[in-house]
């Protein structure tokens, strides 16, 4: 059973940045398009970026320009640099494949920004 462990969360002021991590148990992150999800208070899970296995890349419309989504096959992560972060950014982020959730979902990472 492959495992995900996303990490790197915190909390930043508005306008700073973090870089999230999501590790593999397994050999999978090649083969699979992923995706970084979020999921705020009170709110359901929203898709805010994917990476396709041919490095494609699609940003929801609240972060494009300000997220960058990567892969580093090698090591089986997928990376989410986030900058200029607001407050609205403030939630728990997952990873998991796209479009289909193939993999159990891991315990996500806090980001709180602070306005």
């Amino acid at each position: 059973q492959v495992q995900l462990a996303e990490s790197g969360g915190g909390l930043v002021q508005a306008g700073g940045s973090l870089r999230l991590s999501c590790a593999a148990s397994g050999n999978v992150i090649s083969t699979n398009a992923m995706g970084w999800y979020r999921q705020a208070p009170g709110m359901q899970r929203e898709l805010v970026a994917t990476i396709s296995s041919g490095e494609s890349t699609n940003y929801a419309g609240s972060v494009k320009g300000r997220f960058t989504i990567s892969r580093d096959n090698a090591k089986n992560t997928v990376y989410l640099q986030m900058n200029s972060l607001k407050a609205e950014d403030t939630a728990v982020y997952y990873c998991n494949t796209v479009p289909r959730n193939l993999f159990s979902w891991g315990r996500g990472t806090q980001v709180t920004v602070s306005s």
